[in-house]
């Protein structure tokens, strides 16, 4: 049991030990706005500062909840529309069967079919952008 090697402590860093340390007077509520900050993200008092100091462009703070929230949103109204889509298809193919289609209905059909496309699309660049800031 001897021979076990036991782990204790902090890690050791990669890139260098950190020696070096400030000390930051704050008022009251802007100590609160950290404590606020370091629950809503689940990260360390220290490494909010960190990164906010050293201006890291490379990460940024997500509101992990609130993101979710709105891609809901974005998702809940692209599924509203693809509805749309459907409805007016279907309308479409019953008056086809009927023989007559009014202009009126193909047009609101290429109407609903471009905006979806373009909020699919803007939708698309942003959840890249979104991914490739977490992501560095």
């Amino acid at each position: 049991m001897a021979d076990q090697k036991r782990l204790q402590g902090r890690p050791k860093l990669g890139n260098g030990k950190r020696v070096k340390k400030l000390d930051v007077r704050f008022t009251q509520e802007e100590y609160d706005l950290i404590i606020a900050m370091e629950k809503e993200f689940g990260i360390s008092k220290t490494e909010i500062l960190r990164m906010r100091v050293l201006n890291d462009a490379g990460r940024i703070i997500v509101n992990g909840a609130e993101l979710l929230k709105v891609l809901d949103k974005a998702g809940a109204e692209l599924g509203r529309s693809g509805n749309n889509i459907n409805q007016l298809a279907k309308h479409a193919n019953t008056l086809k069967l009927q023989g007559s289609v009014p202009p009126q209905v193909i047009g609101n059909f290429n109407r609903l079919m471009e905006e979806y496309i373009a909020i699919q699309r803007l939708l698309e660049t942003s959840l890249r952008k979104i991914i490739r800031l977490m992501g560095k």
